[in-house]
């Protein structure tokens, strides 16, 4: 099922609907690919978001970074 969206567009908005018209797309096509191409984006956002907090909280893997951190800084003293 389809529904109709009426929305006011910027200036900016309107520069990059005129370009993704330029490619071929229909402008309704333009507008549904940006809205699915922004929620793909914010979906893998919130996956690296999750998964940098679980890193985060490793406590192992928190004492391997500061270890390899500190070998790098050693190596690098050492040059």
């Amino acid at each position: 099922m389809t529904r109709a969206v009426s929305v006011r567009l910027d200036d900016d908005a309107q520069r990059a609907l005129r370009t993704l018209e330029a490619s071929g797309l229909t402008r309704s096509e333009a507008i549904r690919k940006s809205i699915r191409d922004a929620a793909l984006a914010l979906r893998r956002y919130e996956a690296l978001r999750a998964e940098v907090a679980a890193l985060e909280a490793d406590e192992a893997d928190r004492r391997e970074m500061q270890e390899v951190a500190s070998l790098m800084e050693t190596l690098r003293a050492e040059g």
